[in-house]
């Protein structure tokens, strides 16, 4: 089906949104049904699989059940949400001994069970929406010693709600997927959102907040001038090793002059 198309990045089997998501799928239902509803948690189109059954009611790719895939990206990626309720899902792959093993994985397993031409494990999942990756690769060596070649077919049971069933060459970070293959969108980058800030207003200042700068400027020029003398002794004290001579004034050292005594000729002259 796929074998002779060219294969690179991603496959998309299965998507909900499109026109007819199960053009390529055959549907088996019984007590159940299978059809198209508006999931709230991602606003989206998706397609719902329910059934009292697990093993009777299912969708099978591709839907001639004699035709084959032929898909060779080795990662299966299923964004299905959690019903809390039985579901399992099965991938058909060829190895390269020509040999068809069939990996059935569901959420009601209690423990792997290898056997030479089936494979079932466990998986858990989370409430909500899920992003089941499957390394076909490295499961098939793992449990038969093989090389992965290709996928034959793909069968998805009750009950689950899918968005998007897709193959990859390789497993992607959330940054590198397209918008369309994620499950809440394009992610915010917070490296690259700009924060802005309002500009400050101008405003003129006021009398009383120009008083306060005026005397606090005052006081620092006050409490820093001794700071200043007390340095400067400290320095030309250390610098000459001996305390400095005092000063002598002149003025306290010269004899202080005293009035004349008083006569009677002085008497007469001043009265």
């Amino acid at each position: 089906m796929y074998r002779s198309s060219y294969q690179k990045g991603f496959l998309t089997v299965l998507y909900s949104v499109g026109s007819s998501p199960l053009d390529k799928w055959s549907t088996y239902t019984k007590n159940g049904y299978i059809k198209r509803v508006y999931d709230e948690d991602i606003k989206s189109l998706v397609l719902e699989i329910m059934g009292s059954n697990v093993s009777t009611t299912f969708v099978h790719c591709p839907s001639d059940c004699k035709a084959e895939l032929g898909i060779k990206l080795p990662f299966l990626v299923l964004l299905i949400k959690n019903m809390h309720k039985y579901f399992c899902f099965e991938v058909k792959i060829q190895d390269d001994q020509r040999f068809m093993r069939r990996f059935r994985v569901s959420n009601f397993q209690s423990k792997t069970s290898v056997k030479p031409f089936c494979t079932a494990m466990p998986m858990g999942m989370s409430p909500g929406w899920n992003q089941i990756q499957f390394n076909l690769a490295d499961f098939t060596r793992r449990a038969y010693g093989s090389n992965y070649l290709e996928t034959v077919s793909l069968q998805v049971h009750a009950n689950v709600r899918i968005r998007r069933v897709y193959f990859t060459d390789k497993l992607y970070t959330e940054a590198e997927l397209p918008n369309d293959y994620r499950l809440m969108g394009k992610p915010k980058d917070l490296k690259k959102e700009k924060q802005f800030k309002a500009p400050p207003t101008a405003r003129p200042p006021s009398p009383l907040n120009t008083a306060r700068a005026e005397a606090a400027t005052a006081k620092t020029e006050e409490s820093a001038a001794p700071v200043e003398t007390e340095t400067e002794m400290e320095m030309g004290a250390s610098d000459s090793g001996k305390p400095a001579p005092a000063e002598t004034a002149e003025s306290d050292a010269a004899p202080t002059e005293e009035p004349p005594a008083q006569t009677d000729a002085t008497e007469e002259a001043y009265y």
